[in-house]
């Protein structure tokens, strides 16, 4: 191999391996396994009504913070999108 696609070869591969050790953060609005699991009874008490889509049910769990469970609120807080 010529040195240059050698170095090219180096870059890629050290390239995806911090790639691969990034957490993937959710998209704006995406609700994760995670928060799925811990607002599910919320969602259906609080925000059964809301049409998925677009961060509505992330937003209805956000504006009920007051009224949704422990675990729930934990989650909200700590979702990064």
């Amino acid at each position: 191999m010529r040195p240059t696609l050698l170095a090219l070869v180096a870059v890629l591969a050290a390239t995806g391996a911090a790639v691969a050790q990034s957490p993937v953060s959710p998209a704006a609005g995406e609700i994760t396994p995670a928060l799925r699991a811990a607002c599910e009874g919320d969602y259906k008490r609080l925000c059964a009504g809301v049409q998925p889509g677009g961060g509505r049910i992330l937003q209805c769990l956000k504006t009920h913070g007051n009224e949704v469970s422990e675990g729930c609120r934990i989650a909200l807080s700590e979702h990064r999108p």
